[in-house]
């Protein structure tokens, strides 16, 4: 499994080019295998229930514990079947090789039979680092290509699982790399807690907004058909104070081939934030499209309750199912219009509105019916989307440092994972690698490469 040293410290191996230092084993030779319990109805009784864990529960490097339903487990089945701190659990089916680790000591958790529960045997080896070492391999390296065994659907087998070769860098190096990629995945948990955060401030900022008003203290309020708004606000039919776009161009001609086009997807959902765009030509886009313009907002009128909306500042192109809409008469700034339409006010009345038939949509006549709130003038308006501005550009900022970190996380794991970045010890710095490997995402002073 392993061929000649080069002159950096590598060896070449069935699993590419590792440190020499570093071994070349079978999973099946170093972790006990085992399969979890079959689904059944006649298992789901109440009889003896126990907690158990499905595919849908292993994420990457993560146990997502807010669904777990329960089946039976006779006293034997526990034994055999119960979790234990430190067991790693494998996707058989859906997205195959999927692995985290289970790290609860309290309380019984079982399993189903499309996990396999992969058990240390013997101490040289640490689970954590092998979590890592799949989700390298799987994600990054494709070193285990076409594993999956193509039945109704694809799935990893016990026996093929057992035949994967590991690289088992010495036990105090697993644990270091093990450490530097777990201290990572808790900086971006902790910023995904801080944007959490960040939402929520802006969902109840919003709340106050529309039934306060934006001045200092809070303006005297009235009871209307659309809940509690200042007494000195109006309640308008959206069509009132939008023009919907009408008329579709051709995208695969100039200039709308050269366009931006944005779908539902490409939008995230409460946020307005733009995901991946691409242009019509790069889509082969076909059917007819709205244009859009900075004087726009794009709203998808797909499951409403989604919340997706756009603030253009630029000129595309948008999917059918999707509305640029123009302020016009009293909705003077655009940017207050936006808010509305990721407003709960605007959302409870569009909800209702979806057809039930097919995929939920709101139609141009329902769109138009639904009741805003309007301010008593364009100042207002234009106060409150200034405040919603700046927690907004708050959220970008927290949500472009978690993206770094998550960058980092992946260049780090690849360098790590196939020795092209050595750590001295846990806590040491990093420094450029040498001209003859590829050099890490971060610097420091004291870590060591291969080379």
């Amino acid at each position: 499994m392993a061929g000649p040293q080069d002159a950096n410290g590598f060896k070449d191996t069935d699993i590419g080019p590792i440190p020499v230092e570093w071994e070349v084993m079978r999973l099946g030779a170093v972790f006990k295998i085992q399969q979890g319990k079959s689904l059944s109805r006649k298992y789901q009784q109440g009889i003896s229930p126990y907690p158990f864990l499905r595919t849908a529960n292993v994420r990457w490097g993560r146990i997502d514990l807010s669904k777990v339903d329960e089946m039976d487990f006779t006293n034997a089945e526990v034994e055999k079947y119960a979790l234990r701190p430190r067991d790693l659990l494998v996707c058989e089916g859906g997205e195959i090789g999927r692995t985290a680790i289970w790290q609860l000591d309290t309380g019984t958790y079982c399993y189903q039979n499309h996990l396999h529960r992969l058990r240390p045997t013997r101490e040289d080896i640490l689970p954590l680092f092998y979590m890592y070492w799949m989700q390298a391999a799987f994600l990054l390296l494709n070193t285990y290509h076409g594993v999956g065994v193509k039945t109704t659907i694809a799935n990893l087998s016990r026996s093929r699982l057992s035949r994967f070769l590991l690289p088992k860098p010495p036990p105090p190096e697993q644990r270091r790399i093990a450490h530097v990629l777990s201290t990572i995945q808790r900086a971006i948990a902790a910023q995904g807690d801080v944007i959490a955060a960040a939402k929520e401030t802006k969902r109840s900022l919003m709340h106050r907004l529309f039934t306060y008003g934006p001045g200092p203290e809070p303006a005297p309020t009235r009871e209307t058909e659309i809940g509690e708004i200042p007494e000195h606000w109006e309640v308008v039919p959206l069509g009132d104070l939008i023009e919907i776009a009408s008329g579709q161009v051709d995208p695969r001609v100039l200039p709308y081939r050269k366009m931006v086009h944005i779908g539902p997807a490409d939008i995230e959902e409460g946020t307005g934030r733009v995901l991946s765009p691409k242009t019509a030509e790069e889509l082969g886009l076909k059917s007819g499209k709205y244009q859009f313009t900075p004087d726009d907002v794009v709203y998808s009128k797909i499951r409403p309750y989604l919340r997706k909306a756009m603030l253009p500042d630029f000129t595309g192109i948008c999917s059918a199912d999707m509305y640029p809409l123009r302020p016009k008469g009293r909705m003077s700034d655009r940017r207050y219009l936006y808010y509305l339409l990721l407003s709960e006010i605007f959302t409870q009345q569009a909800v209702p509105h979806q057809q039930r038939t097919g995929i939920p949509k709101i139609n141009r006549n329902q769109l138009r019916s639904v009741y805003v709130p309007l301010p008593g003038n364009g100042r207002e308006q234009s106060e409150i989307a200034d405040m919603l501005d700046s927690i907004e550009r708050k959220i970008g900022a927290e949500q472009q440092r978690k993206a770094a970190l998550q960058a980092l996380f992946q260049s780090m794991l690849q360098q790590l994972m196939t020795g092209q970045l050595r750590i001295s010890r846990v806590g040491a710095g990093l420094k450029p690698a040498p001209t003859s490997q590829p050099a890490p995402t971060d610097r420091g002073t004291d870590a060591q490469h291969t080379g």
